[in-house]
C-alpha cells in the first residue's frame, strides 16, 4: 500500500505517544500520575451541564446542524467577546464556531497556503501550527522562543526575503507550552510587521480566562487594526471546562473568517446542536466558575513551584494558563529527564524537545490533575536526584 508523503511525513502526534507510555504502566498495575496533557480535570459546570441535557432530548437537535454554527451561538460568541475585551464583531461575517479551536487551528493553514508557501511558526509551540501547515504542503519557518527574550518572537529577525514569501503568522499569548504572556506593545509590533509584509496573523487565545494573581490578559483584535490583517481562535475547553464537548470559536477580519468556514462547509457536517446550545450557556451564563477554577489552578501552581525548585530546576510561576515551564539543570536533555522520571517516580512530564528543537533543556507540567495526586506527584519527585549534572 502506498502512503502519501505528508503521512511519510508525519511525526507521532506527541500526546498519543505519553498515552500510550502510560497506558503500558497502568497495564503493569501501577500507579501513573501525569502531569503531561492539559486536560482540565474539573468538571463541567452544573448549568451548562443541565442545558446540554435538556437540549439532547429535543429531536430537532439530532439532526445536521449547518456548518457556520446557529445565529444564536454566532451572536453569544460576539456578546462574549465585547463583554470581556470591549470588541464588537458581526455575527454574521466574523464570528465561525468550530469543533474545538485545534479543528480550526489545523484547517485554516488550507486557506492561505499553496505548496512551497511559508508559514511563520513559534517554536516551542503547540504541534498543530506545524501540522496544519504540512497538510497544507506549506512549510514552516521556526521563530524560536527564548528566555532571553521572554518567549516572544523576534520578528526583526525575520529575513526579509523570508517575510516577503510568509502566507501566515501564528502567535499564541498566553502560551502554550512557555506560559509566557504578551503585552499590548507586543501585538502593536505583530500588526505592524504583518501589514509591512501583508501577512495574515493568527492569532490562539485558548487560555486567556486561566489566569492567576489579579492578572488579565488581553486580546490580540484590541490593538488598532490588528482586525484588519488578523483573527483570533478561542475555545470552551480552558475556560469552562468543556474540552470532551468540542466547541471553539474564530473571530476577526470577515475574509479570513468567510475563508475557513467555506473549508469547513466542505470538510465537516457543523457541531452537535445540543453542544452548541450548551456553549451559549456557558457563554452568556454566571461566570463566576472561571474564578472558582483559576483559584484551584493557582493553588495547584504555588504547590507544584517549590516541589519542582527542590528538584533543581528553575522556574519562574506562570501568570496565565494551564502550565509550568521548568528549565533543567545542565547535562541532561529534556527526554532523558521525563524517561527518568517516569521509570523512578512513576510521574509523567512532557519533555520540551516534543514542541520543536528550541523547547529542549525545559519540560512542561500540567496543573490538570486533581489535588491529591499532585501531592502525590510531588512527594514522589522529592527523592528524585539529577546525579551528574551542573
Amino acid at each position: 500500500m502506498h502512503l502519501a508523503k505528508r503521512i511519510q511525513q508525519l511525526p507521532p502526534y506527541l500526546f498519543v505517544e505519553i498515552s500510550r507510555k502510560i497506558a503500558r504502566k497502568k497495564a503493569e498495575g501501577i500507579d501513573v500520575i501525569s502531569l503531561a496533557i492539559g486536560d482540565p480535570d474539573i468538571p463541567t459546570p452544573q448549568h451548562i451541564l443541565r442545558s446540554l441535557l435538556k437540549a439532547s432530548h429535543d429531536p430537532v437537535n439530532h439532526r445536521y446542524p449547518e456548518s457556520d454554527g446557529l445565529p444564536e451561538l454566532r451572536k453569544a460568541i460576539a456578546g462574549w467577546y465585547e463583554a470581556r475585551f470591549g470588541l464588537a464583531f458581526d455575527p454574521d461575517k466574523e464570528v465561525l464556531p468550530l469543533i474545538g479551536s485545534k479543528e480550526g487551528i489545523g484547517h485554516i493553514a488550507l486557506c492561505f497556503l499553496d505548496p512551497g508557501d511559508i508559514a511563520l511558526v513559534p517554536e516551542p509551540g503547540y504541534p498543530v501550527y506545524a501540522l496544519g501547515t504540512l497538510f497544507a504542503g506549506g512549510e514552516s519557518y521556526y521563530l524560536p522562543l527564548t528566555e532571553e527574550n521572554d518567549f516572544l518572537p523576534d520578528l526583526d529577525k525575520v529575513p526579509p526575503e523570508v517575510a516577503r514569501k510568509a502566507r501566515v503568522l501564528w502567535i499564541n499569548y498566553p502560551n502554550n507550552p512557555t506560559s509566557a504572556t504578551a503585552e499590548p506593545d507586543f501585538f502593536e509590533k505583530v500588526v505592524s510587521f504583518a501589514k509591512r509584509y501583508d501577512i495574515p496573523v493568527c492569532h490562539d487565545n485558548a487560555y486567556s480566562e486561566v489566569a492567576y494573581d489579579g492578572y488579565k490578559p488581553s486580546s490580540f483584535l484590541q490593538v488598532k487594526g490588528a482586525k484588519d490583517i488578523g483573527v483570533e481562535f478561542h475555545s470552551c475547553s480552558k475556560s469552562y471546562n468543556m474540552t470532551g464537548w468540542r466547541i471553539g470559536m474564530l473571530v476577526g477580519n470577515a475574509q479570513m473568517v468567510n475563508a475557513l468556514m467555506r473549508v469547513k462547509s466542505n470538510l465537516d457536517s457543523g457541531i452537535p446542536q445540543a453542544v452548541q446550545l450548551a456553549a451559549i450557556e456557558a457563554l452568556t451564563g454566571p461566570q463566576d466558575c472561571i474564578e472558582s477554577h483559576n483559584r484551584i489552578y493557582q493553588k495547584r501552581r504555588d504547590k507544584l513551584v517549590p516541589g519542582l525548585r527542590q528538584m533543581g530546576l528553575e522556574v519562574n510561576p506562570p501568570k496565565a494558563s494551564l502550565y509550568i515551564w521548568a528549565k533543567l539543570p545542565k547535562g541532561i536533555t529534556s527526554a532523558e529527564f521525563a524517561a527518568r522520571l517516569i521509570e523512578e517516580c512513576n510521574v509523567v512530564v512532557t519533555p520540551g524537545r516534543g514542541y520543536g528543537e528550541a523547547g529542549e533543556g525545559f519540560i512542561r507540567c500540567s496543573l490538570t490533575v486533581a489535588d491529591d495526586a499532585l501531592d502525590r506527584a510531588i512527594k514522589r519527585m522529592e527523592s528524585f536526584r539529577l546525579a551528574g549534572v551542573k
